[in-house]
C-alpha cells in the first residue's frame, strides 16, 4: 500500500507542476493577436513585418510556402486615402520575386505560395504598405529551390 501511495503522490505532484507551468506560460489572446480592432490606438508603435523562411518540407518538393505576420498593422483588403485614418492601422503587402520590375499584392495575411520557380537561388521581397501603397517597412527572404533530384543549385 505504501508504494501505491507514493506513486499516487508523485502523479498528483506532476499534475500540479504541469498545471502551474501551463498557467505561467499561457499567452493571452492580446499577446497573440494584438490589440482589439474595435478600439482606436493612440500613438501606435511603428509597423513591422516578420517573414519566415519557406517551409522546408514544401521547399524540398520545389514549392515555396512563406508565412509572414505584421505587427502594429492589420493586413486587410482596404485601399485608398480614406483608410489612412483607420485605427488600429491597416495595410497590405507588396511581394516582389527575384528583383522583378513588377510585384503582386497580398491583403490576406495568409501563407504566400509560389510555384513554378526554377531550381536555384531566389529572393522574395515583402513590403508592408499603407492603404495608398506607400511602403512602411520591408524584409527579404532568400532560399534555394532544389532540382527534381533534391540537390540544391547555387
Amino acid at each position: 500500500m505504501h508504494a501505491s501511495f507514493s506513486y499516487l503522490a508523485a502523479m498528483i505532484a506532476c499534475t500540479l507542476c504541469t498545471m502551474v507551468a501551463t498557467t505561467v506560460s499561457a499567452q493571452s489572446a492580446r499577446d497573440i493577436r494584438g490589440p482589439s480592432p474595435l478600439v482606436a490606438i493612440e500613438n501606435e508603435p511603428l509597423a513591422k513585418i516578420i517573414v519566415d523562411p519557406p517551409l522546408a518540407e514544401q521547399l524540398a518538393k520545389g514549392l515555396v510556402f512563406i508565412q509572414y505576420r505584421a505587427e502594429n498593422l492589420r493586413v486587410v483588403p482596404v485601399f485608398g486615402k480614406g483608410a489612412l485614418t483607420v485605427s488600429p492601422r491597416i495595410g497590405h503587402v507588396h511581394i516582389t520575386v527575384d528583383d522583378n520590375s513588377w510585384h503582386f499584392v497580398d491583403a490576406s495575411g495568409e501563407t504566400v505560395i509560389l510555384v513554378g520557380l526554377k531550381p536555384g537561388p531566389h529572393s522574395v521581397l515583402f513590403e508592408l504598405a499603407d492603404p495608398t501603397h506607400m511602403v512602411i517597412t520591408s524584409q527579404t527572404v532568400k532560399f534555394v529551390v532544389p532540382d527534381a533530384k533534391g540537390a540544391a543549385h547555387g
